[in-house]
């Protein structure tokens, strides 16, 4: 996993000495940045540099604005940078993380030792937004540039030690404690995302879900034969053009009490699509070897309630498989028998996320017997005309889940819209054939794949999300650079401690 920085916490300094970060706020009538009376006391020794500083720039405390000054006389401070957070009172907790990312995004790169005094007049910065800013900065630092070989000297260095001071500094060890692993979820799925698809075959993809045993979660991996004698038709039939075995990775968390049924989580794991047979255009199609980000997020998932040792019973699957055009790929006309029975006639071949699903979600309904069912595919491009890269799509069968995931989306920034299912759409995936088709036609895509993957998970509460405008090739944030941004990791963790922890 890509190391980011290390953190630390430390009671508030009584003086500043090398690298310092400090934080003003924008008075609440505008025109000039506000300082807490403590770090007021840091720069006493300056004299009135701030000041002189702040109107020769402009500077009044805007969010994401900044202030540099270089070697202030009277301290041993090399630089300090002063960020503004805005207008104290209008902060809200998702603030904090963004924060964090904006203060590492204006560190010299160069740097190896950070201090960071958080304290803000008028703002509750308490041990909770500490962590926070504390997740946002390692998020930040995140890159994934492993198989460069030539970097620049700043690149080449060890990852900077940033110390987070605050007078709560035991309070914000705990509450940092409860994130960080969560934080390496996230990392963990941007990693697996931006790995090229040579090296993160299925099985490659197998093992390093594997590692998750280390954290105590039961691993266990099915091959082709067991697929096969289980009757996974649908999501053998994707992965049959390919050299590449197909994989199922079962992952399970027992954090919560004995005999309560688990909730279970779904990835669409194709670790590259060429489209098959229906093959895609050329262009861009390296972006396909991101087709497994919902793979990706149930891993991290998994890490995060792991680490944090979460007090839930939790289920996470993954289908892996490459779709692949050769002799031996299924053709458009042919026709699958799923795991659940029922037939599918394939009309498109590049339609194969939701053949993934089908049978996966029926083994995990079957075996399992879940409070619920949530899948994460990058599923189709219907939902980036329908939302863009800012929601994900969302559609469920049931309210309260619905509602609850939308809450969490809300709370972590990872946004969801939902959008409708009904039997006028269901009819369009109807097949003159087979039971259904793997299409719906033009119109409605995303809507007919939904319409599709509800026909293989019963009565049990169910989620889907349609994450291909939100995982990969995401607009930048504060808190990522990166292509990959592990979408889906912090807020299925937050929708699980919300309401499914004991």
């Amino acid at each position: 996993m890509a190391d980011t920085v290390k953190i630390n916490f430390a009671k508030l300094p009584s003086s500043l000495d090398g690298l310092i970060v400090l934080l003003a706020a924008e008075s609440p009538g505008g025109g000039s940045a506000v300082l807490a009376p403590s770090v007021e006391a840091l720069l006493e020794p300056a004299g009135d540099l701030f000041a002189r500083a702040a109107a020769a720039d402009r500077f009044e405390g805007k969010s994401g604005s900044s202030l540099e000054l270089l070697a202030p006389t009277g301290t041993s401070a090399t630089r300090v940078i002063v960020i503004g957070i805005g207008k104290a009172a209008d902060l809200k907790a998702q603030d904090w993380l963004k924060l964090g990312g904006t203060i590492m995004g204006k560190l010299p790169s160069s740097a190896k030792e950070i201090g960071i005094v958080l304290d803000v007049e008028g703002a509750d910065l308490n041990a909770e937004a500490a962590a926070e800013i504390a997740l946002g900065l390692r998020l930040r630092a995140y890159s994934f540039d492993r198989y460069k070989t030539k970097k620049k000297p700043d690149e080449a260095t060890a990852k900077p030690k940033v110390t987070l001071y605050i007078e709560e500094d035991s309070a914000a060890k705990r509450a940092w404690k409860k994130r960080e692993g969560m934080g390496e979820g996230v990392i963990l799925a941007r990693d697996l995302v931006n790995e090229p698809a040579n090296v993160l075959t299925p099985t490659e993809f197998a093992k390093r879900a594997g590692e998750l045993s280390k954290l105590g979660v039961d691993v266990e991996v099915l091959g082709e034969k067991d697929l096969k004698k289980l009757g996974m038709g649908a999501l053998l039939g994707v992965g049959q053009g390919s050299e590449q075995e197909t994989r199922v990775v079962v992952m399970r968390w027992n954090g919560g009490k004995s005999g309560i049924a688990p909730v279970a989580f779904v990835g669409k794991g194709v670790v590259f699509d060429t489209g098959g047979i229906s093959i895609k255009q050329a262009a861009g199609m390296e972006d396909m070897k991101g087709d497994m980000a919902g793979a990706a997020c149930v891993v991290g998932l998994m890490h995060a309630l792991a680490s944090r040792k979460a007090k839930v019973n939790a289920i996470g699957l993954i289908g892996l498989v490459e779709n692949m055009p050769d002799g031996n790929a299924q053709r458009p006309g042919d026709i699958v028998t799923s795991m659940s029975g029922q037939t599918i006639e394939i009309i498109n071949t590049d339609a194969e996320g939701r053949l993934v699903l089908a049978d996966v979600l029926w083994y995990a309904k079957e075996r399992f017997k879940p409070q619920f069912m949530v899948d994460l595919a990058t599923l189709t491009g219907a939902i980036l005309v329908a939302l863009g890269t800012e929601n994900a799509g969302l559609f469920s069968n049931d309210d309260t889940l619905a509602a609850r995931i939308y809450e969490a989306g809300l709370e972590t920034g990872e946004k969801v819209w939902r959008l409708p299912l009904s039997s006028e759409y269901d009819k369009l995936v109807d097949s003159k054939f087979a039971d259904m088709k793997n299409t719906g036609g033009r119109f409605g895509g995303s809507i007919t794949a939904a319409q599709f993957i509800q026909r293989f998970v019963g009565d049990v509460p169910w989620a889907h999300l349609d994450i291909a405008g939100t995982a990969i090739s995401s607009p930048p944030s504060e808190i990522n650079r990166s292509w990959a941004a592990g979408w889906g990791v912090r807020l299925l963790d937050q929708m699980v401690a919300n309401h499914y922890e004991v």
